[in-house]
């Protein structure tokens, strides 16, 4: 019992730089192409793209909620927001890495805006469960928005606080979503790469809270001719 006890503490309890595993300094292997989209994983991508990272559980749905954008390029399962260099899946299921299930989004914002990917990563998951989403228990399904600039900052933390309020006034809980200048991005190992596609009937966690997100931003820009 005391060791399930330990086990369990660990998975929801994020480690501190010294108790994390020690990884490896090369990255792990994984696709060259997207799936899908047919694009290369890890660039180059076009000028005029901007990234972004979004965690909200288990990234097999998270990945294809974002690769069916339009405007979306590429998108990329991976683990961010942790210590250990260049983990394994195994590894950040330990939650001794630190690191979060996340998805790489690289779009066009003359196509589709930061704000609108905003909403979206709000309204597919619910946001209030701390370390967790659903039946997926541990560090490695929190949420999280990692961010590249302080536009992207500013804008992620805005729609957290219009977000807030619009659960608050449903009777919802706190956000207790992670917001945080994106350090390394490690890509996932091939196998979970646009996993949904190749297994159309695996296991999707993703479920939102049914409350609308008003983000205070401006709309999607419009493409030009």
């Amino acid at each position: 019992m005391f060791f399930l006890s330990d086990m369990l503490n660990k998975k929801l309890n994020l480690p501190k730089p010294e108790e994390a595993l020690p990884g490896r300094a090369k990255p792990i292997p994984t696709a060259a192409k997207h799936y899908v989209l047919k694009h290369p994983l890890k660039g180059p991508y076009p000028d005029g793209m901007e990234t972004a990272l979004f965690a909200l559980g288990c990234f097999w749905g998270a990945e294809r909620l974002f690769w069916q954008v339009e405007g979306v390029w590429v998108t990329a399962s991976g683990y961010s927001g942790g210590f250990t260099p260049n983990p394994t899946y195994q590894e950040t299921c330990t939650g001794l890495t630190g690191h979060a299930e996340t998805v790489l989004v690289v779009f066009d914002p003359k196509i589709v805006s930061y704000a609108t990917l905003l909403k979206i990563f709000w309204e597919a998951h619910d946001p209030t469960q701390g370390m967790r989403q659903g039946n997926d228990v541990g560090t490695t399904y929190r949420s999280a928005i990692y961010t590249f600039d302080e536009a992207q900052y500013q804008q992620a933390v805005a729609s957290r606080d219009a977000y807030q309020a619009s659960l608050k006034g449903a009777g919802r809980d706190r956000i207790t979503t992670e917001i945080e200048p994106a350090g390394n991005f490690y890509f996932a190992e091939e196998e979970h790469q646009q996993y949904l596609a190749k297994n159309p009937n695996g296991y999707c966690g993703l479920k939102g809270t049914g409350v609308a997100c008003a983000i205070p931003t401006a709309a999607p820009a419009a493409a030009t001719a």
